[in-house]
């Protein structure tokens, strides 16, 4: 077996002084972002499929529209770790599409040069249906209401612990981040983005292994 670095990097650092109180309005705090997300996500939908379109005909993802649907996905990640996600850190988002090395959430995705004109065709739906249920399981609450979702459930804890004790536990973290990396990286195999399929791989922690396993 060889490895290689898979193109969706996804990366964390949990704030060491976070307050115990704070995670209480973050659903306020973090408003004006939503707001924006739902504009941003609507032209991401409209983008993806012109995307799709042209990687049918030429096999290439245009770059301008590539780099707005990465930022799209960036400034979702650190909302989402700001708030109920994770809520791995006070420091509130910035309003950006770009690069914020210095922010605790981060990530990164590889530009490909050629993506295949077949599988653009079954990869968003047939091929990506069972990590769709698996990515279900992880975030149901975030898109049901009524269905907590494990890392729903996970972030209850780690905010309860936090209340109590003023510390964020280390195994939740790791698992949170984890849960996060997975449906990251099946986000961005569903927007048409790599032909790499997501590993059925929980990677734990804050910094991304980004290495899967590949046949000699």
């Amino acid at each position: 077996m060889s490895s290689t670095t898979y193109p969706v990097r996804v990366d964390a650092d949990l704030d060491t002084d976070l307050r115990r109180w704070l995670w209480l309005v973050k659903w306020i705090l973090a408003l004006p972002h939503c707001i924006v997300l739902v504009f941003l996500w609507i032209a991401f939908a409209v983008l993806s499929l012109v995307a799709f379109f042209a990687i049918l005909f030429t096999g290439r993802y245009p770059r301008g529209i590539f780099d707005f649907n990465v930022g799209v996905l960036r400034w979702s990640w650190r909302v989402g770790y700001y708030a109920y996600d994770a809520l791995g850190t006070d420091r509130y988002p910035p309003f950006s599409l770009g690069e914020h090395p210095d922010y605790p959430a981060r990530l990164e995705i590889d530009y490909p040069e050629h993506l295949s004109r077949g599988l653009v065709l079954v990869k968003w739906w047939l091929l990506a249906i069972p990590q769709y249920l698996l990515v279900g399981l992880f975030f149901g609450g975030v898109h049901e209401a009524g269905s907590a979702g494990l890392v729903g459930l996970l972030v209850l804890f780690a905010a309860v612990a936090l209340l109590f004790t003023g510390t964020y536990p280390a195994t939740i973290f790791d698992l949170v981040v984890g849960l996060n990396r997975w449906g990251l990286r099946v986000a961005a195999y569903a927007a048409l983005m790599t032909d790499e399929y997501p590993p059925f791989r929980l990677d734990l922690g804050g910094s991304d292994p980004a290495v899967v396993a590949e046949p000699a």
